[in-house]
C-alpha cells in the first residue's frame, strides 16, 4: 500500500499541493516519499528515503516549478525504502514519471524483455518497468499520445495498480489507470486532482469521481476523461459530493481503523497471492535441507507460526517448532548451529525479542529466513532469505489483516515445500491452489455475511467476565489468536486451549453461562470436537461456534453461531475462521465502550525486551 497524489491548477506552483496530500496520505506509507513536476517543457523530481517532514527538511519539497506535477508515499513491496526506491520513476530519457501504488507481478519479464532492447533500469522496484514500456511504446510508434501509450503499457500488466504518469511530450495532461488499487479524481473550479484516497484532496474539494478497475483517466485543465483500458470505449461519470469529515475520510467512512482494515483483508490476501515465485522458490531450499527448523515470533505473529506448524507438517512432513521470540535464547539458544534454519515472523521487523533470537541464531551460524511487512526493516538486512506479507501499513494497534497476510505466505511456503519433497500428489496442489486463491473471496463473503450476526453476538455475551476459546489441530492456533484479540481491545479475561485440554482443568470454570467459542471446520478433528461441545454444554456453557455454512448438527448443539463458506480445505482454514473472531472482538470493545485503535499499555511495535 502506498499514496499516490497529483494535481494540475490553473493558477499556482502544484508542489506545496502535492506535500499537503501526501502529508495527509502518510498512513498509507511512510519509507520513502516523492514528487515530480513540469515547467517549461523540463521534468523536475525531488526524492528520498524516509518521511515525509525528513525529506522536507533536506530538499524543500515545495520549491519545485510547474502548476502540474504529482507526488508518491511509499509503502516498500519491492526494492528497500532507499532513495533510488523512492518514486517518481522515470524512463531512460528523463522525460516520462511514474507514481504507482501496487504490485506488479510479471515486472521481472518486463524488465528482461526491455533491457534486451536496451533500457537501463536503475532501481530495484517493480514501478520502473512501467516507464520504460511507455517509453518504448513512444519509440516504437512515434504516432501515439501519451494516453494511447499508457494504455498499451498497461494492458501488458498483470497484479494491481493504480498509476498516474506525466511527460514532457504532452505536459499538459497527466494519465492515470486503476486496476485493483484505490483511484479516486476530485474536481472544482480552479483544479483537478487525483488521489489514492480521498482524504488527500477532501480540504480541497468534496467533488470525487470515483475510479472503477480497468479504467484509464485523462486529467487536463479542461477536466477529466474516463476510458475503458479493454476497448478505449468513453465512459460517463459525474462526481459526487462527499460529506465526510477528514478523520471520516481517512477511515473510508468506518468507525475506526481496525474495522476499516479487517474489511481490508480480501485485497490484503489478494496481494500476498502475488509473490514472486522465485523468492518462494528460494526460500524453501534452507527449510528443505536443514537438521531443525524453528518458526520464531511473538503475539499475533506467533500464532501464525503456531498454524503454519501444523501447515508444513502436514503439507510437506516437515516436523518444525514454533517458539515464542523472548523464550527462543534460553529454550534453543544452546543447541541451535549450522544446520539450523530459523524462519523469523514480525510484522515491524523490529520486534525487540524476535530479533534478540535471529542474533542468537546468526551467533551460532544458523540460517536465518525473515517474513515481515516492512522491507527495509532490520529484519530485512539480517535474513538469508525474506518475504515481504504485503499487507501495508496497519493504523490500529491489534494486528488482523496482517496475521491473514503471514498465514497467507506461510501456507504458500508450506505448499512451494511440499512440492520441492514430493509430498503432495499434483492433483492435490491444484486443488489446494485453486482453494487459495478463492480465499480472498471467501473471507469478503464472510464479512458482508456475518458481520450482523457477530454484532448481536457482541451485544449479547458484552457483560461476560471471562471467555474460553477452543479448537483442535490447525484451530487450536485460531483459538489462540481469537482469545488475544478479545484481551487485547475489549478487556475480557480469555483462556485458549486445544479442545482435549479442557478437560485437565480448565473445564473447572465452567458455570450456568459461560461463553465457549469453538471454532469447528469440517475436518478429521471434528467429531471429537463435537464431544468437547457436549461436555461444556452438558455444565452449562453457552456455546459459541464458528462452523462451516449448513453444519447441522453443531447448529442444534450451539446457542449461537456464525458460518464460514463450505469446502475449505484444512490447512487453509485458519485463515477465514479467524475473521469472525476478529470481528467479535471489535465489536465487543465497542459495546464496552473501549476505543478498539488504541488499547491501553499497548504499542503496535514492541522494540523492548
Amino acid at each position: 500500500m502506498c499514496g499516490i497524489f497529483g494535481c494540475i491548477l490553473k493558477n499556482g506552483n502544484a508542489a506545496p499541493i502535492i506535500h499537503a496530500a501526501l502529508k495527509r496520505l502518510e498512513y498509507r506509507g511512510y519509507d520513502s516519499v516523492g514528487e515530480a513536476t513540469l515547467y517549461n517543457g523540463r521534468l523536475y523530481i525531488k526524492k528520498d528515503q524516509g518521511k515525509i517532514d525528513e525529506a522536507h527538511k533536506i530538499h524543500n519539497l515545495d520549491d519545485l516549478p510547474g502548476n502540474l506535477g504529482v507526488g508518491h508515499t511509499r509503502w516498500a513491496t519491492h526494492g528497500a525504502p532507499l532513495e533510488v526506491n523512492a518514486h517518481p520513476h522515470v524512463d531512460c530519457s528523463k522525460q516520462i514519471a511514474v507514481v504507482h501504488n501496487g504490485i506488479i507481478e510479471n515486472f521481472a519479464e518486463l524488465k528482461l524483455e526491455l533491457e534486451n532492447r536496451g533500457h537501463v533500469f536503475i532501481s530495484k522496484t517493480d514501478t520502473e518497468v512501467i516507464a520504460h514500456l511507455i517509453e518504448e511504446n513512444l519509440k516504437t510508434n512515434p504516432s501515439l499520445g501519451l494516453a494511447e501509450a499508457v494504455l498499451e503499457a498497461v494492458g501488458r500488466l498483470d497484479g494491481s495498480y493504480a498509476i498516474a504518469v506525466i511527460s514532457t511530450k504532452e505536459p499538459d495532461k497527466i494519465i492515470c489507470a486503476r486496476n485493483e488499487s484505490p483511484l479516486v479524481i476530485g474536481v472544482n473550479e480552479n483544479a483537478i486532482y487525483f488521489a489514492s484516497d480521498i482524504p488527500a484532496f477532501l480540504p480541497l474539494t468534496n467533488r470525487a469521481v470515483m475510479i472503477e478497475d480497468g479504467e484509464l483517466v485523462i486529467l487536463s485543465r479542461k477536466g477529466f476523461e474516463i476510458r475503458k483500458i479493454a476497448d478505449s470505449g468513453a465512459v460517463s461519470r459525474e462526481p459526487k459530493l462527499i460529506d465526510w469529515t477528514s478523520e471520516m475520510a481517512v477511515k473510508k467512512g468506518y468507525p475506526h481503523f481496525m474495522l476499516k482494515e479487517i474489511h481490508e483483508q480480501p485485497a490484503c490476501l489478494r496481494n500476498t497471492l502475488r509473490l514472486q515465485e522465485h523468492y518462494l522458490e528460494l526460500m524453501a531450499t534452507f527449510p528443505d535441507r536443514a537438521r531443525e527448523v524453528f518458526l520464531v515470533a511473538c503475539g499475533t505473529s506467533y500464532h501464525a507460526c503456531l498454524a503454519a506448524s501444523y501447515m508444513f507438517s502436514k503439507l510437506a512432513f516437515l516436523a518444525t517448532y514454533p517458539v515464542i521470540g523472548s523464550e527462543f535464547v534460553e529454550q534453543h539458544g544452546k543447541s541451535v548451529n549450522i544446520d539450523s534454519t530459523i524462519l523469523a515472523v514480525s510484522q515491524s521487523g523490529e520486534t525487540a525479542d524476535t530479533l534478540a533470537a535471529v542474533n542468537c541464531a546468526r551467533q551460532r551460524a544458523a540460517t536465518v529466513l525473515g517474513l515481515t511487512n516492512a522491507i527495509g526493516s532490520t529484519l530485512t538486512r539480517v535474513s538469508r532469505v525474506y518475504l515481504g506479507q504485503q499487507s501495508g501499513p496497519e493504523i490500529g494497534v491489534a494486528a488482523t489483516k496482517t496475521f491473514t497476510s503471514q498465514l497467507s505466505v506461510l501456507v504458500q511456503l508450506a505448499l512451494r515445500l511440499a512440492k520441492k519433497r514430493g509430498k503432495v500428489s499434483q492433483d492435490e496442489m491444484d486443488f489446494l491452489a485453486e482453494k487459495l486463491e478463492k480465499l480472498p473471496d471467501t473471507v469478503e463473503t464472510i464479512i458482508r455475511g456475518q458481520e450482523e450476526k457477530v454484532k448481536q453476538i457482541a451485544k449479547k455475551y458484552k457483560d461476560a467476565k471471562t471467555f474460553f476459546f477452543l479448537g483442535r489441530g490447525v484451530s487450536t492456533a485460531t483459538a489462540y489468536e481469537g482469545r488475544l484479540k478479545l484481551m487485547e481491545i475489549a478487556y475480557v479475561p480469555a483462556i485458549a486451549f486445544p479442545a482435549g485440554e479442557s478437560k485437565h482443568g480448565p473445564i473447572s470454570l465452567v458455570e450456568h453461562g459461560f461463553p465457549v467459542v469453538f471454532i469447528c471446520p469440517k475436518d478429521e478433528t471434528r467429531k471429537t470436537l463435537m464431544s468437547n461441545i457436549m461436555e461444556m454444554k452438558a455444565r452449562g456453557a453457552s456455546i459459541i461456534a464458528v462452523i462451516e455454512e449448513g453444519d447441522e448438527e453443531i447448529k442444534k448443539l450451539a446457542d449461537d453461531y456464525v458460518e464460514v463458506p463450505k469446502g475449505i480445505p484444512e490447512v487453509l482454514s485458519p485463515i477465514p475462521f479467524v475473521v469472525p473472531l476478529q470481528l467479535l472482538a471489535y465489536y465487543m470493545a465497542v459495546e464496552r465502550g473501549h476505543n478498539p485503535d488504541t488499547p491501553r499499555n499497548l504499542a503496535k511495535s514492541v522494540t523492548v525486551k
